[in-house]
């Protein structure tokens, strides 16, 4: 099992605040750093759960080690619900985004610091990065790259995979955006195909709508006082986050001319924020793992019925 350490780790442990007899969620569970955590912490149990078969088999061996209190499941965060059958939990944690792991494993396809296939699945299944830039239309592919990597420049890439393709390799495609870009790609402050991988693999993996049913299924799943706590990179993830929590946790405004809606507001009240302001990685942190720079950890707790 790798030595890999999540971010925010010690903010993450304290959200959950773990206690003998608990069980807690890890809904990402990639290497495990999380669910180890919580487990050394407490006498607790935790239901590990990761679309990724691989960050599945490297678990199996810490969850010997823990003696059936950690149970781990290939499969999706948003399907929590089922997986739990019936039972409440304490906590959910989700780190959102792609693991290290993936990264660093050039045969994943999800870097284009490593040559290797273009694929970019999390669970191995579906449509790839190479079917989807082979086969979507220059309209399709622009809509990508604009709205999930925030790329101003989307339609003059799209423009370029269109001409360019087929694609098979992320050296190929990484040369192609880089290419289309021209002068600008020198301004980048990053490497200038960041945003279009990013893009690619958010659309793959449609990790914005299972971000969007995970929350549903965390609110349903949590006991009275339970806490959610999710780390997000991307600012459409953490705007999504930040637009639930705010939803479910703010005060319904008061009407004289419509007191039933607003009683029916107030019912649906389900959490509680835990500061009103993300929480960031310090300083040293973020010195020790750059990767860690855009995270952002909110933190609710569910209100008792």
């Amino acid at each position: 099992m790798s030595g890999h350490v999540p971010v925010m780790l010690e903010e993450v442990v304290e959200a959950m605040a773990p206690r003998d007899g608990a069980h807690y969620v890890d809904g990402t569970f990639g290497g495990g750093g999380y669910a180890r955590a919580l487990l050394d912490a407490a006498r607790c149990r935790v239901l590990g759960i990761d679309r990724d078969p691989a960050a599945i088999a490297r678990g199996r061996e810490m969850a010997a080690r823990y003696e059936g209190r950690l149970t781990l499941v290939q499969g999706a965060f948003s399907e929590m619900e089922a997986y739990l059958a019936g039972e409440a939990s304490d906590g959910v944690m989700l780190d959102l985004g792609v693991s290290s792991h993936q990264i660093d494993e050039a045969g994943r396809g999800f870097s284009f610091r490593a040559d290797g296939p273009l694929d970019m699945r999390m669970s191995g299944e579906g449509e790839s990065a190479a079917d989807l830039v082979n086969t979507a239309d220059e309209s399709a592919l622009a809509r990508i790259i604009g709205e999930l990597g925030e790329e101003r420049f989307a339609r003059r890439i799209a423009r370029a995979i269109v001409a360019a393709r087929p694609l098979s390799r992320t050296a190929e495609l990484a040369g192609v955006v880089s290419k289309a870009l021209g002068p600008q790609a020198a301004r980048y402050a990053i490497h200038p195909a960041t945003r279009t991988f990013q893009a690619l693999r958010m659309h793959v993996n449609d990790e914005l709508g299972e971000l969007s049913r995970g929350l549903e299924a965390a609110a349903r799943v949590l006991r009275p006082h339970g806490r959610l706590a999710v780390v997000a990179f991307h600012s459409l993830e953490d705007r999504m986050v930040k637009r639930f929590l705010n939803q479910h946790a703010r005060p319904a405004a008061a009407s004289r001319h419509a007191p039933q809606r607003q009683s029916a507001q107030r019912s649906a009240q389900t959490f509680r924020l835990i500061g009103k302001q993300p929480r960031v990685p310090g300083a040293a942190e973020q010195q020790r793992n750059p990767r860690s720079r855009s995270a952002r950890l909110r933190v609710a707790e569910r209100l008792a019925a």
